[in-house]
């Protein structure tokens, strides 16, 4: 089977309810990013950290998976899927996608703030107190601002043996992961879905200009 590799990003959940990482004014939530995603936000303020975070694990519970994420579980009847995601949520795991990296971790686990591959299920709040098996703090399986992102060796070698890319809900402004269409062999089709695109179609790239649930289905069409 032909393997189709799988960007997405913060605009395929956005259909599903879940609000994108940040405004144009830089904030998240009414709060600085720093504040609450980066590991001087954390040792600053550990409670406001575990709040924020603990609304968006209640949030998640609360949407489902729209029809973006159960086309490309589907898809898998034909081609081998692999799924590169920069979100935190698991709505394409729920939709049936069997084969998702997470680059920026998994709202719905925590790990040890000593032990980074203590790692276990999450889905309920995170508080001070909520300690690993040696009394360490849980904080949220997350890759916070000035943290190495464990996991995006394994996705530029995924990205090596394309046939086919397909790039969505992302906007390609957040490193690491922005770079990683640079890493598909050279001439591999690859198609960009983006209400509001930022780059033009060329030879191998296909542009469109539609949401993801709409998005979605034009990229079927011309598979």
């Amino acid at each position: 089977m032909k393997h189709l590799v799988v960007l997405t990003g913060a605009g395929i959940s956005a259909e599903s309810g879940i609000k994108t990482f940040r405004g144009a004014d830089g904030l998240w939530e009414g709060h600085d990013v720093m504040q609450v995603a980066s590991p001087d936000g954390f040792e600053a303020n550990p409670e406001l950290v575990l709040e924020f975070y603990n609304q968006r694990r209640r949030q998640l519970l609360q949407v489902k998976p729209n029809k973006a994420h159960l086309e490309l579980a589907n898809l898998e009847k034909h081609f081998k899927i692999t799924i590169i995601t920069q979100n935190i949520d698991d709505l394409h795991e729920r939709a049936g996608s069997t084969n998702v990296i997470h680059l920026h971790g998994e709202l719905l686990k925590a790990r040890s703030t000593k032990t980074e591959n203590y790692v276990i299920d999450w889905k309920k709040d995170l508080v001070l107190g909520d300690l690993d098996n040696n009394g360490h703090q849980l904080r949220p399986h997350i890759v916070w601002f000035g943290e190495a992102v464990p996991l995006i060796d394994k996705a530029v070698e995924v990205c090596a043996t394309a046939d086919k890319l397909l790039i969505i809900g992302t906007s390609l402004q957040v490193y690491p992961a922005a770079s990683l269409m640079h890493y598909v062999p050279e001439n591999t089709p690859t198609f960009f879905i983006d209400p509001d695109p930022s780059i033009s179609s060329t030879k191998n790239l296909t542009v469109i200009p539609e949401t993801a649930t709409k998005g979605i289905n034009t990229f079927i069409s011309v598979l």
